[in-house]
């Protein structure tokens, strides 16, 4: 864990209020339309406070969001080359990683790229909103997951067959050509993590081997959708 004085953490203060009144306007960036379309489920009983609308940071016609939310999972070389596009946009106000990873140097590398807050996918939803009004609102910040934290109930490739959200990251890189050394460096993990992780998610699968487990997987959501993100 990253103690306050080596990263900005969220203040306790209350939530920020968007200076014209209206909610944030938010795109959940993500590869995977399962991913997005379930952060923005979990977002939806706060329309009042935050408003996910489409966006492509390619189109021209794209109106202006207040926050990018660039969802991690399962993302090709780390992310930083879609974070910089993001960074590099003048439709978009701030861009927040947000992410299944606590490791001090994942969090440390993200923000090394630019972005404006950090944000574990182990906080409720109601403090991943507070903190997304905070940083609108001009802080920098890391939100990190406590012990009695529940987790919320975000949706991801393979939990139909109770993949754990780990699971099916490191399954969904295995179908992108990722070699077992790459994943752990992408997802800060030890070779024998990655390895264990991929014992039990081909043994949910039924799979026995890696051409299996990539077959397997472009069956069953884990293609990258390469599609506009909400």
């Amino acid at each position: 864990m990253i103690a306050p004085a080596d990263v900005p953490r969220s203040s306790p203060h209350e939530p920020a209020v968007p200076p014209d009144g209206h909610p944030l306007r938010l795109a959940l960036v993500n590869d995977y339309e399962l991913v997005v379309a379930g952060l923005a489920a979990v977002l939806a009983p706060y329309g009042d406070r935050v408003q996910v609308v489409e966006f492509d940071v390619d189109d021209d016609e794209s109106q202006p969001v207040d926050i990018a939310v660039y969802d991690t999972f399962a993302a090709p070389r780390g992310g930083s080359a879609e974070v910089g596009h993001l960074l590099d946009s003048a439709k978009v106000g701030k861009v927040v990683a947000y992410s299944f990873t606590e490791d001090e140097s994942a969090v440390r590398d993200t923000l090394a790229i630019g972005v404006h807050g950090y944000i574990s996918k182990a906080v409720p939803t109601a403090r991943l909103v507070d903190a997304l009004e905070k940083i609108a609102a001009g802080e920098h910040a890391v939100v990190l997951s406590d012990a009695v934290d529940p987790l919320p109930e975000t949706e991801w490739p393979g939990k139909d067959i109770d993949l754990t959200e780990r699971e099916g990251e490191v399954i969904g890189l295995i179908a992108q050509g990722y070699s077992n050394e790459e994943i752990a460096r992408l997802c800060y993990l030890s070779i024998n993590t990655v390895k264990t992780y991929i014992r039990s998610a081909y043994r949910k699968a039924g799979v026995n081997t890696r051409a299996q487990a990539v077959a397997w997987a472009l069956r069953h959501g884990f293609r990258p959708e390469r599609m506009p993100s909400l």
